[in-house]
């Protein structure tokens, strides 16, 4: 494959492009084509200038631009036709009422030109091989006896005009060696256009592939954030509970307490705490955890104040029904005063009984 001669597309010269690789070399230069052009220009003036030079025809015809060759780089066909007739060549058109009659299979041919809008592009036997040279392509590209017809076909449905070349093509490095060997191509070349684009999609992506693993950097860095957050929160709520808990113990301890000195009022021996000096330890706390006097008075009364708040706010039946604190010290002290009271109207019976001496 590397010594067929393929030249790639440059601007808007696909005629030229078409032209050496029909040729197989370097023939043809854009400076050539273009005398050639300004010659077939001059020819039709010429013929225009027979009808008259003042006539509107001829007027109009020289301020009309070239048809046969523009600043872009394109060439007619006669540019072309006029080129291959210096190598003995000439062009037919491929699907003329005339070459149908023939009935001619393309595989005896040797090269093909196929044009559509003003692109020019070659297809060539090479030994025993058919390519397709077209410049717009990385490569040349192999075709196969049995897809040229199809080819050719598929072209023409597309709107191509093909023209098959008759005559000797100048013999080359590529026809020598292609005639005592075959090649295969195992991957196929792409248009210069879709290789470009590849390489520019492969990029983005790439470059999108970047962004994503940024994004996702990102995100596993904002999560780590939520997480720490989670957890920061969940420190707070527990160490909410914890107080929670410890006023709740706080409260039962004061319970106690306050049920202990009630006891201890009315004169109760089984008292479940110890005196000393003034001070009271709790029933069921730490021998460490001793009160005073006053220290029990002002935990009594917040306990006290916090009851009253809580009944005030969410009053229910269970609630009302249930006696305050101050209730089993009246019931209390009403329990010992009618023991008291009993106690000394049995003894006044006893007294009355008895006969006076």
């Amino acid at each position: 494959m590397e010594s067929i001669f393929h030249e790639k597309q440059e601007g808007s010269l696909c005629a030229q492009h078409c032209l050496n690789n029909l040729l197989q070399g370097e023939y043809f230069t854009p400076v050539e084509l273009s005398s050639i052009a300004h010659q077939l220009d001059e020819e039709e003036r010429m013929r225009m200038a027979e009808g008259g030079v003042t006539s509107v025809e001829y007027r109009t015809f020289l301020q009309q631009p070239s048809g046969n060759m523009d600043d872009s780089g394109f060439f007619s066909i006669q540019v072309i036709s006029n080129a291959l007739g210096v190598w003995g060549l000439e062009l037919v058109l491929f699907n003329s009422p005339e070459y149908q009659r023939l009935m001619i299979d393309p595989i005896n041919e040797k090269a093909f030109i196929c044009n559509y809008k003003e692109h020019w592009f070659t297809v060539r036997k090479l030994g025993q091989q058919w390519f397709n040279l077209n410049s717009l392509l990385t490569g040349p590209e192999l075709i196969s006896d049995t897809y040229l017809a199809l080819f050719l076909a598929q072209l023409q449905q597309e709107g191509y005009s093909i023209f098959v070349i008759r005559g000797n093509l100048p013999d080359c490095e590529a026809e020598q060696i292609l005639r005592i060997m075959r090649v295969e191509q195992r991957q196929r070349p792409k248009l210069i256009g879709e290789e470009a684009a590849q390489s520019s999609s492969g990029q983005a992506f790439a470059e999108r592939g970047t962004s994503m693993q940024q994004m996702l950097e990102v995100g596993q860095g904002l999560e780590e954030g939520v997480i720490d957050e989670d957890e920061e929160e969940l420190r707070k709520a527990l160490a909410m509970s914890r107080q929670d808990m410890e006023v709740e113990d706080e409260e039962a301890d004061l319970r106690r307490a306050i049920q202990l000195s009630m006891l201890g009022a009315a004169g109760s021996s089984q008292a479940p705490e110890t005196r000393d000096e003034g001070t009271v330890q709790i029933a069921g706390s730490t021998p460490n955890e001793k009160l005073t006097a006053e220290e029990l008075r002002k935990k009594r009364q917040a306990y006290f104040d916090r009851q009253s708040q809580q009944q005030a706010q969410t009053p229910t039946p269970q609630q009302a029904q249930t006696p305050t604190p101050q209730q089993p010290d009246s019931r209390s002290t009403g329990a010992l005063a009618g023991g008291t009271e009993s106690e000394e109207s049995s003894d006044k019976q006893e007294t009355e009984k008895k006969p006076s001496q």
